[in-house]
């Protein structure tokens, strides 16, 4: 497994402004909860994107 598999964003407006790159998902879910608590703000967008097959796991705010 790639030590780089899962990709979290950070993004205000339409610009990131910080990323995270982890090996295991259950760490990666975890920053996530981490950073919409820390950063999400309105304008903010958190996403989680599996990049082995380019799938978005979750995104903050929700857009369902």
């Amino acid at each position: 497994m790639s030590p780089e598999r899962f990709h979290l964003t950070l993004a205000t407006g339409d610009r990131p402004t910080m990323h995270g790159w982890w090996g295991r998902e259950e760490t990666a879910r975890g920053k996530f909860d981490s950073w919409v608590g820390t950063w999400g703000t309105p304008g903010a967008r958190v996403s989680l994107v599996d990049e082995e097959n380019g799938s978005l796991l979750t995104a903050w705010p929700d857009e369902s």
